[in-house]
């Protein structure tokens, strides 16, 4: 249990009492840095990085972006996600430790990237780390590792019903000319831009084998090069009208582009072993920092029900009834969510990312969507102003909604779990039977007549 002190301190006053007796004095101490990196490095400097992203272009990370990372690195703040199986490069954290820092990173958008902690980096990084041989490895997880590059993820198509990835048909084809070249032809929605200079591979999931008869292993992943030749962002995808800028998304076309054979990732036809064993970490990672992230809108919240220059009728707007029960509810629902994805990370620390599967898609399904309906109960309590740029509410709205489709659709989800759970009706069928027989027991004992029950079911 963490002393008086640290219990009260402001990283650590909502972690619950089951999570801080599992904490490591390492794990406190880092909580505490992260907190006072984000509090103190972050959230003053968001105006600075708008203001540099407008003079300077949208597609340039601003130098005081770079600095950060640099000053991250140096002070020990950076890759705190990698697991103890990375050795001396991970700083050693459980999966439910690093959930409390990466909340505090949520708060936020882009303090989780001064600590090269961010989406997609943190799944890539660990996927390559997984999947890559030793020459892979050293070509492109170790910049992304030392923060020298970034990296981008490149699954979903314009043209199929991309939460069914059996349906993706971007084609990687053999070069008939030479074997050691692959060619590669499709379109392909997100993917951070291209336009962003840091970048620079592109983690790509496309058919191989279209007429192999089991659909999970048509697909292979591969490496392709930012400037491979024949591969082209045709534009910017806005998210609800951001561009997302230095990073943002893109839409993309492969004609023809050639990449080495030797840029497949574990083997042909892998590609779906390679996605599940990429997003379960991740998913985590997201919904802890959409928790931070509406953990300050709540803030805001507050502070503009007490602002004494905001008296409707001669109140407070929080002294009115309605915004009370309001400010309840959402506090309520936010130490909620926050206690489902802890359960989820301590699940995959225990059980394994496999057994966990449960736990993430519970956090999946219904943090994002609970963020955003907490965002838009905070907006409403701005008013009109709200919903402009004089508060970071719609940017955090946007994107908690994101979230419901990133890393997979929340339906998705739900119709997994729903599955699952019609497969544990075997034993609980037996024990409502056994309910029933010894029903009719005791109705013979007691002389009363049985009653037939719709469904066998008491």
């Amino acid at each position: 249990m963490l002393s008086p002190p640290d219990a009260n301190h402001p990283a650590l006053v909502r972690i619950p009492p089951w999570v801080q007796e599992k904490l490591s004095p390492k794990a406190v101490d880092y909580i505490k840095r992260v907190h006072h990196w984000v509090e103190t490095e972050c959230i003053p400097a968001e105006p600075i990085v708008k203001a540099k992203l407008a003079k300077f272009g949208r597609w340039k990370t601003p130098p005081l972006i770079h600095e950060l990372r640099a000053k991250a690195k140096k002070e020990g703040l950076f890759n705190l996600f990698l697991p103890k199986s990375f050795g001396s490069l991970s700083p050693g954290l459980t999966n439910l430790e690093y959930s409390c820092c990466a909340e505090i990173m949520g708060r936020c958008y882009w303090a989780a990237q001064t600590m090269n902690c961010h989406a997609p980096e943190t799944g890539n990084i660990e996927l390559l780390a997984k999947y890559c041989n030793e020459e892979q490895k050293q070509k492109w997880l170790m910049p992304l590792l030392n923060g020298e590059t970034s990296s981008a993820y490149s699954m979903t198509e314009p043209d199929r019903a991309s939460s069914d990835a059996t349906q993706i048909a971007c084609r990687i084809t053999p070069d008939p000319s030479d074997p050691q070249t692959l060619i590669i032809n499709g379109r392909k929605l997100y993917g951070n831009a291209m336009w962003n200079d840091d970048l620079s591979v592109y983690i790509l999931m496309a058919c191989s084998d279209p007429t192999n008869p089991n659909p999970w292993k048509r697909h292979t992943t591969v490496l392709v090069p930012k400037a491979t030749p024949g591969f082209t962002m045709l534009r910017n995808l806005t998210i609800m009208g951001y561009d997302h800028a230095p990073e943002g998304h893109g839409e993309y076309l492969y004609t023809n582009a050639r990449i080495p054979a030797a840029n497949i990732i574990l083997g042909p036809g892998r590609a779906f072993e390679i996605a599940q064993g990429r997003l379960g970490p991740g998913r985590i990672h997201h919904c802890m920092r959409l928790i931070g992230q509406t953990e300050r809108a709540y803030e805001l919240a507050l502070i503009r029900a007490t602002d004494p220059s905001k008296k409707p009728r001669g109140r407070l707007i929080g002294d009115f009834d309605s915004n009370i029960e309001r400010l309840a509810a959402m506090r309520l629902q936010l130490d909620s969510m926050r206690l489902v994805v802890l359960n989820a990370a301590y699940t995959m620390d225990v059980h394994g990312n496999k057994a966990g599967r449960y736990a993430i898609a519970q956090s999946k399904i219904l943090v994002p969507a609970a963020a955003a309906g907490i965002i838009d109960e905070c907006m409403q309590m701005f008013g009109g102003q709200g919903l402009t740029q004089h508060t970071p509410l719609p940017e955090m709205w946007t994107y908690a909604r994101f979230v419901r489709i990133a890393d997979g659709p929340d339906a998705a989800h739900r119709h997994q779990v729903g599955r699952d759970q019609l497969k544990t009706v075997g034993p609980i069928r037996e024990r409502h039977e056994g309910y029933m027989r010894r029903y009719g027991e005791l109705c013979g004992k007691w002389e009363v007549e049985c009653e037939t029950m719709v469904g066998g079911a008491l």
